[in-house]
């Protein structure tokens, strides 16, 4: 009697099949509907194809396209291989590399023969990509030997594979997929044909040199771009929310409404100008008035710290590539000989501030009774990120956190962490963000401390989001496997903007790490001493970055409260200059943030500058309005316009002008 392979479905069921039976075999005798609707396999957990064999006892689960996020994944893979192979047809000799899926679509990298790619050459290809679709090629996966990939490789002329499969792990299953005669080496997984393929659903993006695995020394390929989805519905969307993004592109609003600038002199800062600096000061008061009501105490701490400080905390070995390293010695004035002797010990600008604020607990002794001890900075950091990493103000080298450190007691720190939560939660949705979503980041490969406080750590945060009632997926619970920090797991806090994109901004840590290497302690309730639980938390992340996410959301239409000029009177005609001069300094007094625009222009030329720079208020006012102490009020945004007298339009904007915290 041959041996019975036993599969578990989803609903607890199971079926004895005969070795060789696939999953796409159980699904078709559990229905015509499901084997039809089927794309892969979860087997134990892993994605596979579906005509892939059983290989012994497992639990088994169908993917369909209403499984969309390992559809998209799939679907994107398929067509990258579509795109290689339409590539390679309409410019024979072109040689392949590597394409895989991304967040939005997929890349391919290629070795052209006789020139690099161009973004005119992408209807061509897009149109051959849609004609393999038609041919409903079934996706066929194949295990070779490296012998015979390296032969085949290197007889179709495919140098840069020849040399990758030279350096695949002996003990890796080598595959190769073929769709019709392409193939391509691949460790799949992949649907079932590329007619499963929507032929609406792509679009080829742009083209791009990378090169040859990422080392500048190599190769320069072409790559080129697309997004994928599972159907034109979805791809129509994505197009709207990148035409969307580029209009709400914080670098252009920021330059229409005068608020910073960026330049090479100054790689990744930010030169604040007035009106921007004005929406930062708003944000950072309010987050200061938040701070001081939750029981947090505000401090400062050095911008410039001993190398052997940073070794003790452990940055230096696991961080050193991102600090700006700086000697402690004074320079050569001279013209002749080098600047700096090399000799002198090394400093570093702080990447973060959590090494000083251990230093500033351990100032005194600490009784059980202190903690916890919330200590909150608005700390100036330096990271030493690539140029071509940086972005506007999203991504830069010089940021302020809005970071604090919590020390708590272990029966303290649930507690402490749902307060954050809520604290949080709050000025989310004061800043006008409905929704986010919760994740939590786990060891990473690269870290510190014993796999016990691991343990601990990561399961004292999932005990803390249950207690808040927020591990759940309408916050979009989620656990990200090795995302975690070096020296301790976190919860991420992943906003939502208006036009559906998600940003990663808040965090809260939980580190005993950081107390063991710098000797914090606090005398316990026995008498001996004890190591703190240390916090680590922000809820805006960095002021920059999350002023370029406020500047997005809000496509600059900010909330008139952190409107950099809440209101602007604009004059028709000269005669009522004086009284436009009275208007703007009893809104100034009232405490409104106001502008005259006194010049000699027509009004209608007034309304488009003032709606450009995303003033929120506009104040018009003649002859008529000066002889009856009236103002014309039009909003941004607005056709029409309300007639109210001055007194009606300071009490009014009074009201909206007061920060959300303090109504």
């Amino acid at each position: 009697m041959s041996v019975m392979f036993r599969i578990t479905l989803p609903d607890g069921s199971v079926r004895e099949v005969a070795p060789g039976t696939t999953p796409a075999d159980v699904a078709a005798a559990i229905g015509p509907g499901l084997a039809k609707a089927a794309i892969a396999a979860r087997i134990d957990g892993e994605v596979r194809d579906l005509a892939r064999p059983f290989d012994g006892d497992t639990s088994l689960s169908l993917v369909t396209m209403k499984d969309e996020r390992d559809a998209l994944e799939l679907a994107r893979h398929d067509f990258a291989h579509v795109l290689a192979e339409a590539v390679q047809h309409l410019f024979p000799g072109t040689q392949i590399t590597f394409g895989p899926a991304t967040d939005d679509g997929f890349y391919y990298d290629f070795a052209p023969k006789e020139r690099p790619f161009t973004g005119e050459d992408l209807p061509g290809i897009e149109a051959e990509m849609r004609r393999i679709i038609a041919r409903d090629e079934p996706f066929q996966r194949e295990v070779w030997s490296r012998e015979q990939l390296i032969e085949t490789w290197q007889r179709q002329g495919e140098t840069f594979k020849a040399e990758w499969a030279a350096e695949l792990p002996d003990s890796e299953e080598l595959t190769i997929y073929r769709q019709g005669q392409w193939l391509d080496m691949c460790r799949g997984p992949h649907m079932p044909s590329t007619g499963r393929l929507d032929p609406a659903a792509f679009r080829l993006t742009r083209v791009s040199g990378a090169y040859w695995r990422g080392d500048q020394n190599n190769a320069m390929l072409s790559r080129i771009y697309g997004t994928g989805w599972l159907s034109k519905k979805q791809l129509d969307q994505h197009l709207f929310r990148l035409e969307e993004a580029a209009k709400r592109d914080h670098r252009k609003i920021g330059q229409e409404m005068d608020l910073f600038h960026l330049q090479s002199e100054a790689q990744g800062s930010v030169f604040w100008h007035p009106k921007g600096f004005v929406l930062w000061r708003q944000l950072e008061a309010y987050m200061r008035r938040r701070l001081d009501a939750a029981g947090y105490a505000e401090v400062k701490t050095p911008q410039l710290m001993d190398a052997r400080q940073w070794e003790q905390s452990g940055h230096w070995g696991k961080y050193r590539e991102n600090m700006f390293v700086v000697p402690d010695e004074v320079p050569n004035i001279e013209d002749e000989g080098a600047v700096l002797s090399g000799e002198g010990d090394l400093m570093a600008l702080k990447p973060m501030n959590c090494p000083a604020h251990v230093l500033i607990f351990r100032q005194g002794i600490k009784s059980y009774r202190d903690l916890p001890i919330r200590m909150a900075e608005f700390g100036c950091c330096h990271r030493n990120e690539p140029h071509g990493a940086l972005h506007g103000i999203m991504r830069v080298r010089q940021f302020t956190q809005d970071d604090a450190h919590i020390f708590v007691r272990e029966d303290q720190l649930i507690g402490e962490v749902r307060a954050f939560c809520d604290l949080l939660d709050s000025v989310y949705k004061d800043l006008g963000f409905e929704s986010y979503a919760i994740k939590l980041a786990l060891r990473p490969e690269k870290r510190f401390g014993s796999e016990a406080m691991w343990d601990w750590s990561e399961q004292s945060l999932r005990d803390a989001v249950k207690a808040t009632g927020r591990d759940t997926a309408d916050y979009g619970w989620e656990e990200l496997p090795g995302e975690g920090a070096f020296y301790a797991p976190k919860l991420e806090f992943h906003l939502t903007d208006a036009i559906g994109r998600t940003w990663q901004v808040g965090t809260i840590q939980t580190d005993t790490v950081l107390p063991e290497r710098l000797d914090a302690s606090y005398v316990g309730e026995d008498g001996d001493r004890h190591r703190p639980i240390m916090l680590h938390r922000a809820i805006l992340g960095t002021f920059e970055r999350f002023i370029g996410i406020l500047i997005e959301h809000h496509a600059g239409r900010f909330p008139l409260w952190l409107s950099p000029v809440q209101a602007v009177v604009a004059t028709i005609v000269s005669d009522a200059d004086e009284y436009a001069r009275q208007v703007a300094a009893d809104l100034a007094k009232a405490g409104i943030r106001v502008e005259t625009d006194l010049r000699n222009e027509k009004i209608n030329y007034k309304v488009r500058e003032h709606s450009l720079a995303k003033v929120p208020v506009l104040l018009v006012v003649g002859k008529r309005e000066a002889e009856e102490g009236t103002v014309a009020v039009r909003r941004l945004g607005s056709q029409g316009q309300e007639m109210l007298s001055l007194a009606d339009v300071i009490a009014r904007l009074m009201a909206e002008a007061t920060p959300p915290d303090l109504i």
